[in-house]
C-alpha cells in the first residue's frame, strides 16, 4: 500500500495512518463535548451527537480548510438555549436550517474576506478567552452532582488519572511520533481503569449516547410570518457566531500549518452542514478550535481525518455506545486541558510590554467578553470596533501641513496624512485664510482623501477662500480621490478650481 493517496483534493497528499488515528482521537473527544453542549442548550444528548456527526462529515468534505473539525459547539448552544426553553426543539431545527441558508448566502457573496478586518490583538484575545473557557469547562468533573467539590480519595484518583493523561500527551511525542499521543493517553488511562477496577466518572455518567442513524425530519413549525419573526433573530445570530468562530479557527489553523484555507468555501460548507443538521435532527454548530487543534497536533492535514472522525462518531452512537460510555472522563479531561494549554497564545504574554497600550486593551477586552459572556461573536465585534476607533483616533492626529511661499507669491500647503472624518477638524485648523496670499495651492501628493467627510471639508475650504476673493487649487489628487470628487458632485458643490499650470482635475488617468 502506498504511504500517501489523494482524497477529494488532487493537490493534497494524505497520510493514511496518521489521518485515521487522529480521526479516532477526535471522535472520542467529540462525544462528551456534543453531549455537554446539547444539555447546555436544554436539548436531548442525541441532538448534539447528531449535529456533531452531520456538521463534521459535511464540513470535512466541502469545507475550505482540510484538517479542521466542525461539530456542535458551546457558542451555538448559548444562542439557542432561550429559544429551546420557550418554543421547543422543532423551532431549533427550523432556526438551524435558516442559519445555514444565511451562511451559504454569505459564502456566495464572498463575505469571508471580511475576516481581514480582524486585527491580531482581537485574535489573541479570542484564542486566549477560548482557552480559558475550555479549561474552566473541565473543572466540572471535579464536582459532585450537587455542585460540591470532590475531596479525599475520589479527588486524588481523578487528579492522578488526569495528570497521567497530560504527562503522556506531553512526553510521548518526545520519544516517538509513530502513534498519536492523545489517543495513546486515552487508551492507557482506559486500560488502567479497567485493569485496577478504579471507580471514577465515565462518559456514561453524563448521559447515554446510544441511538440510531440520524432520522430525516422536517421541522414541525407553522409556515408563517410569525414563525419567521420568532426564528430569524436567533438564526442571524447563529449564522454570525458560526461564521466568526469558523473563520477565526480557519485563520489560526492556517498559521499553524503555514498554509492557506478558503474562507468563502468554508462559509458555504458550514451553511450546507447546518441546513442538513437541522433536517437530520441536529442542533447545528460550527468549527471547533479545540478539536481542530487535537487533529492538527496529531499530524492530520487532510479531509480524511474529519470524515473518519464523523463516521466513527456515528459508529459509537449506533454500535459502540456501551464501550464508549466506559471511557473515563479523566482521560478526556486531561486531553482537553492540554488543548487549552496549547490553545493559549503564550507569546501574547511575553510580548505584552512591547505591544501598544491600545492593542493590550483590545486583547484584554476580547478575552474578558469571551470568558465572562461566553459570546464569541460579540467579543470579536467589540474588539474590531475598539481597534477601528483606536486606529481612527491615531490617524486623526497624524495629518500635517508643510507651508511655503514660492517665487511667484503662491502659498503651498503640502498635506500629509489621511483626510477623513476623524482628521477634518485638524485639517481645517491648518489654514490661515485671512492672511494667505491671493493664490493658494493645497497639495495632496502625500495624503489621501478617504470619505465624504473629507470631500465636504474640501468643499468648505474652497468656499471660505472664495468668500474672501482668493483662488485655491487642489493638486496631486489620486485617481480614486478624483472619482470620489466626481461622485460627490451629484450631492454637494465641490469647488475645485482648475489651474492651467498644474492641470489640476484634468488628468483622470
Amino acid at each position: 500500500m502506498k504511504k500517501y493517496f489523494n482524497l477529494f483534493d488532487l493537490s493534497q497528499k494524505v497520510a493514511y495512518k496518521t489521518e485515521i488515528l487522529s480521526g479516532l482521537t477526535v471522535a472520542l473527544a467529540l462525544v462528551p463535548e456534543a453531549v455537554a453542549f446539547a444539555l447546555m442548550a436544554g436539548l436531548e444528548p442525541l441532538t448534539g451527537l447528531y449535529a456533531a456527526f452531520v456538521m463534521g462529515l459535511v464540513a470535512s468534505i466541502l469545507g475550505g480548510r482540510p484538517g479542521m473539525i466542525s461539530g456542535a459547539t458551546g457558542a451555538v448552544a448559548v444562542v439557542i438555549a432561550a429559544l429551546a426553553a420557550s418554543h421547543g426543539v422543532e423551532y431549533i431545527f427550523a432556526t438551524v436550517i435558516l442559519a445555514g441558508i444565511l451562511q451559504v448566502a454569505a459564502g456566495f457573496l464572498r463575505l469571508g474576506k471580511l475576516m481581514r478586518l480582524v486585527p491580531h490583538p482581537v485574535i489573541f484575545g479570542f484564542v486566549n478567552g477560548l482557552a480559558i473557557i475550555i479549561f474552566t469547562a473541565q473543572l466540572g468533573i471535579f464536582k459532585t452532582e450537587d455542585g460540591a467539590w470532590l475531596t479525599g480519595t475520589p479527588l486524588l484518583v481523578l487528579l492522578g488519572l488526569v495528570l497521567v493523561t497530560m504527562l503522556i500527551i506531553w512526553g510521548l511525542p518526545r520519544l516517538t511520533k509513530v502513534v498519536p499521543a492523545s489517543l495513546t493517553a486515552i487508551l492507557v488511562v482506559f486500560g488502567l481503569v479497567l485493569a485496577f477496577d478504579i471507580d471514577t466518572k465515565t462518559v456514561g455518567d453524563m448521559a447515554s449516547i446510544k441511538g440510531e442513524f440520524p432520522p430525516f425530519h422536517l421541522p414541525e413549525v407553522p409556515i408563517s410570518w410569525e414563525t419567521l419573526t420568532i426564528i430569524f433573530p436567533y438564526a442571524a445570530i447563529v449564522a454570525g457566531v458560526g461564521l466568526i468562530e469558523s473563520l477565526l479557527t480557519l485563520n489560526i489553523i492556517d498559521e499553524i500549518t503555514e498554509t492557506r484555507g478558503r474562507g468563502n468555501k468554508e462559509a458555504v460548507a458550514q451553511g450546507v452542514a447546518n441546513v442538513l443538521s437541522g433536517l437530520f435532527s441536529g442542533m447545528g454548530g460550527c468549527a471547533m478550535l479545540g478539536q481542530s487543534l487535537i487533529n492538527i497536533s496529531a499530524g492530520a492535514r487532510a479531509r480524511l481525518s474529519g470524515i473518519f472522525a464523523a463516521l466513527m462518531l456515528l459508529v459509537f452512537i449506533m454500535y459502540g455506545s456501551s464501550l464508549i460510555e466506559m471511557v473515563p472522563m479523566a482521560a478526556l479531561t486531561g486531553l482537553m486541558i492540554m488543548v487549552a494549554i496549547g490553545t493559549f497564545e503564550w507569546a501574547s504574554l511575553r510580548t505584552i510590554n512591547r505591544m501598544p497600550k491600545s492593542d493590550i486593551f483590545v486583547m484584554v477586552m476580547v478575552t474578558g467578553v469571551t470568558v465572562f459572556l461566553h459570546n464569541l461573536a460579540l467579543a470579536v465585534l467589540v474588539g474590531v470596533i475598539i481597534a477601528a476607533l483606536v486606529f481612527a483616533w491615531d490617524n486623526a492626529k497624524r495629518i500635517r501641513a508643510r507651508k511655503r511661499i514660492d517665487e511667484k507669491g503662491v502659498k503651498h500647503y503640502e498635506i500629509y496624512g489621511p483626510l477623513f472624518f476623524g482628521s477634518v477638524t485638524a485639517f481645517n485648523e491648518k489654514f490661515d485664510i485671512q492672511n494667505d496670499p491671493e493664490e493658494v495651492v493645497i497639495d495632496f501628493e502625500e495624503s489621501r482623501v478617504v470619505d465624504m467627510s473629507a470631500i465636504e471639508a474640501l468643499n468648505k475650504i474652497t468656499e471660505r477662500y472664495q468668500k474672501v476673493g482668493k483662488t485655491v487649487h487642489l493638486k496631486h489628487l489620486s485617481p480614486d480621490c478624483l472619482q470620489l470628487l466626481a461622485n460627490a458632485e451629484q450631492i454637494i458643490d465641490v469647488n475645485v478650481v482648475e489651474d492651467p499650470t498644474y492641470k489640476v482635475m484634468v488628468d483622470r488617468i
